[in-house]
């Protein structure tokens, strides 16, 4: 598995893998996340340009998955991660997990931390197989109690979330 950054005029593709990625969503109820709009391209490109936009590649060359990531209170907070539906269950996401991982190691960042929905099978279940740990509420960090607010405010908190360390 090929893990590159992503190139300019590749961004609106990682949309496209985003929206084909939350189909699944729609299959267990939750609608709401199926129809939310990927990160804009301005967004993503904020992304590419501080390094920390990175797409899992086919045999061909071509972005299957990628991951946007930034610094938050000393560990490398992934935004989102999102592999093609046709892509799944490859490795592609394990692949970019152990890029980042690296990349926060390389920065001096003391792991990778997430978000994710906790009773969603390719979210926190798959996570902890690639060994994150819940962060108890009580022991989150100023930075992801305000990536946890935010979240609040766009009605994510519809569903069980949670924090994730590893």
């Amino acid at each position: 598995m090929r893990i590159r950054s992503v190139l300019p005029g590749e961004l609106p593709v990682l949309q496209d893998i985003e929206r084909a990625a939350g189909e699944a969503f729609r299959e267990i109820g939750m609608a709401a996340i199926a129809d939310d709009e990927p990160f804009p391209v301005d967004v993503l490109e904020r992304y590419r340009r501080a390094g920390r936009n990175w797409v899992a590649c086919d045999e061909a060359g071509g972005p299957v998955g990628y991951l946007v990531a930034e610094p938050v209170d000393g560990a490398l907070h992934v935004e989102q991660v999102s592999v093609h539906p046709g892509a799944a269950r490859r490795g592609v996401g394990r692949a970019l997990f152990a890029h980042a991982g690296e990349h926060a190691r390389e920065e001096g960042l003391d792991g990778l931390t997430l978000t994710t929905f906790t009773h969603v099978p390719w979210n926190a279940p798959y996570y902890g197989r690639l060994g994150f740990h819940v962060v108890p509420v009580d022991r989150l960090t100023p930075g992801l109690r305000a990536v946890r607010a935010r979240e609040a405010d766009l009605g994510l908190d519809r569903w069980p979330r949670v924090c994730m360390r590893r």
